[in-house]
């Protein structure tokens, strides 16, 4: 077996009321002011006056950046950079869905090492530790909590870019399932589907022991590997669980604790394994459509599975059995099963099934196929390594 390794947040606080240790997270990080990224629909849902409270309560300065969409293009980046600079914060907190704390992962970069957030894309590419950064998610998914990625829109290329480095996981997660109960019923599908897609990524990625990693190349990723098969196992058979629940019911507070488990353990699967295809193809749907990343991940996500069937069989197999249903005899058939599971399941919670009905037309597809091939750190975690770029526009078709 080839030596992996396992990384996380520096430190995870979870549970309901987890908030009322953040002051004494903080603090252990130096903190006497701190730059809260969140937004206006959080300030409007009162988030931000509850966690702000407790950090003043402490004697704690404070400044909030609202981002002003979800997605965000590298000019909100720049703002927010901008402000945090002119308030000199100790350290930076992530307050929100990924959006939020991606940009606060950024600003945390940007403040420690000067330049443009576009200058550290792509795989290790950042030098040294960030400034002290805690993030604190508000749905349930993205796992950007503890993952070493920071994701935003090249708006001049139109298309998703990220930064992965091992520097960019937060110094503490602060995990509150409370938080999550304002969220309502389609960020709560479309972040639950994102962790579904975290984790069948994680689980399908290529083994460690093959994973194609050029000589003298440095990548977050490294494939499937038996400490992510964990954490991604326990999201699937979490998120087929409590997902259908969160969505219909908000209030529904066991559906909201095993969520925001499910998205941390997302998290820690991908971050470490590999997201693969879905997210190589949502990349540029999302950067010229503007759909949310849980969203379009969850669209494709059924496609790519099925396009991967040959070489994943095998894993894909296990899913009826991890959630709780009863395997039949035949490992082709139960990895077929898998596909249609996840595909009714995406149904159920109003995720859309087509390219077409999220506002892509057909003359988009060819270029869309170019820029995934090209995303090559993500191409070879893929357990079936798309040979051309007519391969990803197949799937592209089938699920236009």
């Amino acid at each position: 077996m080839r030596t992996w390794t396992f990384q996380s947040a520096g430190s995870l606080t979870f549970g309901r009321n987890a908030t009322d240790h953040l002051p004494d997270v903080a603090g252990g990080l130096g903190a006497k002011k701190v730059f809260v990224v969140a937004d206006a629909i959080l300030e409007r849902a009162g988030v931000v006056e509850r966690v702000g409270s407790k950090l003043r309560a402490a004697g704690l300065g404070i400044d909030v950046f609202h981002v002003d969409r979800p997605e965000p293009a590298v000019e909100t980046v720049r703002s927010a950079t901008a402000a945090a600079r002119a308030f000199g914060p100790d350290v930076i907190i992530g307050l929100g869905g990924g959006s939020n704390m991606d940009t606060a992962k950024l600003v945390a970069l940007v403040l420690a090492h000067g330049g443009d957030a576009t200058d550290y894309t792509g795989d290790c590419r950042v030098p040294g530790p960030v400034m002290p950064l805690v993030c604190v998610p508000t749905t349930a998914g993205t796992g950007s909590e503890v993952s070493a990625a920071a994701v935003f829109t090249d708006t001049a290329r139109q298309i998703k870019v990220s930064c992965l480095s091992p520097f960019l996981r937060p110094d503490a997660a602060v995990v509150d399932p409370l938080l999550t109960v304002s969220c309502p019923p389609k960020v709560t599908a479309d972040s639950g589907i994102d962790a579904l897609t975290h984790a069948i990524e994680a689980f399908t990625a290529i083994d460690n022991n093959a994973f194609p990693l050029p000589s003298g190349e440095k990548t977050v990723y490294q494939g499937k590997n038996p400490m992510a098969d964990v954490m991604a196992r326990e999201c699937i058979g979490l998120v087929f669980r409590y997902l259908r629940r969160a969505v219909s019911d908000g209030t529904d507070l066991e559906a909201r604790d095993g969520m925001a488990l499910a998205g941390t353990l997302g998290g820690l699967a991908f971050s470490n394994a590999g997201v693969a295809l879905v997210h190589a193809m949502e990349y540029p749907v999302g950067g010229a459509v503007h759909v949310s990343h849980g969203a379009g991940n969850g669209l494709l996500l059924p496609y790519v599975m099925k396009f991967n069937l040959p070489a994943a069989q095998q894993t894909l197999a296990q899913i009826p059995a991890i959630v709780g249903r009863t395997p039949t005899e035949g490992e082709e058939r139960d990895s077929i099963r898998a596909v249609a599971m996840v595909t009714k399941l995406r149904e159920e919670i109003g995720i859309p099934t087509r390219l077409r009905d999220i506002g892509v037309t057909e003359d988009m597809l060819p270029g869309f196929a170019t820029k995934a091939f090209a995303i090559k750190r993500l191409m070879r975690v893929n357990p079936r390594m798309p040979q051309s770029e007519e391969e990803i526009l197949e799937i592209y078709r089938a699920a236009f």
